[in-house]
C-alpha cells in the first residue's frame, strides 16, 4: 500500500513533534511526505500535482497541529482548492473512491482538557468531525485519527515513542 504524508504544519523546521512524525514516516518503503506549507510558501497551490500526487496512493494522511480547534489555514485552503466537484466528488468525482483517509494531529493541551467537563467542552474527535465528513464526501474509508496531545511538555524520549506509537497506528490503521 502506497502512503501520502500530507504535512500541514507552518513553522516544520521548530516543531519537534511534527517534524520528528514526518522523518519517521519517510524511513518506511512506499511513503511520500510532502511537506505542503514548504512546497507552496505563497500559499499557491498546484491544484492538478496535488490531484496527481494523491491518485498515485492508496492512502492519505493529514498530519497537522490542531490550532484554535481546527487545523492549520492552509489545509483549509488546500482542501478548498484541491477536493474540485467532478474530481473529488459529485456524479463523476470519484478519484478518491476506495481510497483511505487518516489524520494524525498534535494537540497542545492534556488529553482531559478535551472532555465535555475538561476547559474545552468538546472531546477532540468531536472537532475532527468535518474531516470525517469531508472523507464521506470524496468517498475514502475514514480511519481513526492518531492524536498525541500535550505537546508542548513532552520529553525528547516522549517524543520519539510518539513517533513510534504513530508508525504502529498507522500500521494497523482501522475504519472508523
Amino acid at each position: 500500500m502506497k502512503t501520502l504524508v500530507l504535512v500541514f504544519h507552518p513553522n516544520l523546521s521548530d516543531s519537534r513533534l511534527n517534524r520528528r512524525w514526518a522523518e519517521e514516516m519517510e524511513k518506511q518503503p512506499d511513503v511520500t511526505i510532502h511537506r505542503v506549507y514548504e512546497a507552496y510558501p505563497n500559499e499557491e497551490i498546484d491544484v492538478a500535482a496535488e490531484q496527481k500526487l494523491m491518485e498515485q496512493h492508496d492512502r492519505i494522511i493529514l498530519q497537522f497541529p490542531i490550532y484554535w480547534y481546527s487545523s492549520p489555514s492552509l489545509l483549509k485552503k488546500w482542501q478548498d482548492t484541491v477536493l474540485t466537484y467532478g474530481w473529488a466528488y459529485g456524479s463523476t468525482g470519484n478519484k478518491l473512491h476506495g481510497k483511505e483517509l487518516m489524520l494524525a494531529v498534535s494537540v497542545g493541551a492534556s488529553e482531559d482538557s478535551y472532555t465535555a467537563e475538561g476547559a474545552f467542552s468538546f472531546t477532540l474527535d468531536e472537532l475532527l468531525r468535518p474531516f470525517h465528513a469531508t472523507s464521506y464526501m470524496i468517498g475514502t474509508r475514514f480511519l481513526t485519527p492518531y492524536a498525541a496531545f500535550g505537546v508542548m511538555q513532552l520529553t525528547d524520549e516522549q517524543i520519539e515513542q510518539t513517533a513510534k506509537d504513530y508508525m504502529a497506528h498507522v500500521l494497523k490503521a482501522t475504519a472508523e
